[in-house]
């Protein structure tokens, strides 16, 4: 998995998988949701994620078992 804040655009990307994207959905204004051609979930974008996010330049990670 693979984070990235892209302070020019304002975009938070969280990737799960690589693979090619087959399909984008945009369930909420301004998160879109990327899938593979078998549905699959590749990544997640939160577009203006300075407002959406609290402190998009920060993350914690945590492992359970």
């Amino acid at each position: 998995m693979k984070v990235d804040y892209d302070t020019a655009t304002d975009t938070l990307t969280v990737i799960f998988k690589d693979g090619v994207v087959a399909e984008s959905e945009e369930n909420r204004s301004g998160v879109i949701l990327d899938y593979d051609a078998d549905g699959n979930l590749l990544s997640l974008e939160v577009l203006d994620a300075s407002k959406r996010v609290e402190e998009p330049t920060r993350v914690t990670f945590s492992s359970q078992g």
